[in-house]
């Protein structure tokens, strides 16, 4: 659980986050209870572990998960007791604007729950000492139990493994819906994809998958660079002054598309630059709210280019998870390739270290 934001580096020795038993009430109305089998650790968590997104304390982190349902409220009917669920970070009421225009990811009522630290349906089901306890982003994944709403969880086979699941909730919603549903990669469009943490990479695979040609990964860790390449990268890249030069001279004049998976306005103005006349850059990294872009505004109509965010990879899951999982079992998509490792509740911190270094890819903590 985290207490306060902004504790100094290393998170090892600082531990902003302490393993503590807290109370959890039954799930209400629409709700589920589920054992989480595994948590991706993502920098979603850590921007509120560092201040740069802050939150209502204290609060239990983890967003990206998987687990099996326990107990169902009343009112749910479509999920029984055993099946096992993918949990996603934005809880979609079904009813409000966003919703019924197709856009489940960007769920008015969701992201006022997500805001205030609360379940969909109003309120926390966590406590200390009868201290109510936030939920992040209505999953609190880190954690042996969990409550969510309905709209929080979606099934998947029971073949599909829980460590493996897990990515399905963040990463591959993110990265992958970023090049199919945000915009649409065709074989032989020039895609160059900005930071190869979790969703950087779900996004290199689906822009492989695709048929994304050439396919440019850009990262400063070597490590991260090799794996894009085993996944699908045609080239790869370091960061610095002469990347956009390097990247625009390998597609002759710029990609189609760019995707920013990093949060650093320099990185997307890159991505930008990177770009060919008429084509796009998706943001999808979320950079600290004091940040400014500063583009050249002439480019936008004399050469027609685009850019464009994307949330949760502008995903419906309930439609899109059942799609990726079936993806991933024809091997199109290599998920468990993005594990970078496997950790318990107590070496949180430092798995927070790790990804802040930039050196992790998806941290998996198994309670």
């Amino acid at each position: 659980m985290l207490r306060t934001m902004g504790a100094p580096r290393p998170y090892a020795e600082s531990r902003p986050l302490e393993v503590v038993e807290l109370e959890l009430a039954g799930p209400r109305e629409r709700e589920l209870l589920v054992r989480v089998e595994a948590a991706g650790v993502c920098h979603s968590d850590l921007s509120v572990v560092d201040g740069s997104r802050p939150r209502p304390l204290p609060m239990a982190l983890g967003h990206e998960a998987a687990g099996i349902v326990e107990e169902v409220g009343g009112g749910v009917t479509d999920v029984r007791v055993g099946d096992r669920v993918v949990l996603v970070f934005v809880p979609a009421c079904g009813t409000c604007p966003e919703c019924s225009s197709g856009s489940p990811a960007l769920c008015r009522n969701g992201a006022r729950s997500n805001t205030a630290g609360e379940l969909l349906g109003g309120g926390s089901r966590l406590s200390e000492n009868g201290t109510l306890v936030h939920h992040h982003l209505g999953v609190s994944a880190f954690s042996d139990r969990v409550v969510v709403d309905r709209g929080s969880a979606v099934v998947v086979p029971p073949e599909v493994p829980g460590d493996v699941a897990a990515l399905f909730g963040c990463a591959l919603l993110t990265g992958v819906g970023a090049v199919e549903n945000t915009v649409t990669v065709r074989p032989g469009d020039a895609v160059a994809v900005f930071g190869l943490g979790g969703v950087g990479l779900a996004a290199v695979m689906g822009a492989h998958a695709a048929g994304a040609h050439p396919l440019i990964a850009v990262d400063p860790v070597p490590a991260k660079r090799e794996l894009a390449l085993e996944l699908g990268a045609t080239h790869a890249v370091a960061p610095g002054p002469d990347a956009v030069t390097e990247i625009r001279d390998i597609t002759g004049g710029g990609v189609r598309y760019a995707v920013e998976a990093v949060g650093h306005e320099q990185v997307l103005a890159d991505a930008f630059a990177a770009t060919a006349r008429g084509g796009t850059t998706v943001a999808v990294g979320l950079p600290h709210p004091s940040k400014m872009l500063t583009l050249p505004a002439v480019t936008i109509v004399g050469e027609a280019r685009t850019l464009i965010g994307s949330y949760m990879g502008s995903a419906a899951p309930q439609r899109d998870v059942p799609r990726l999982v079936r993806s991933w079992q024809a091997g199109r998509l290599p998920v468990e390739r993005l594990r970078s490792a496997t950790l318990t509740l107590e070496e949180i911190p430092g798995a927070f270290d790790d990804l802040a270094d930039g050196q992790a890819v998806r941290q998996l903590i198994v309670p």
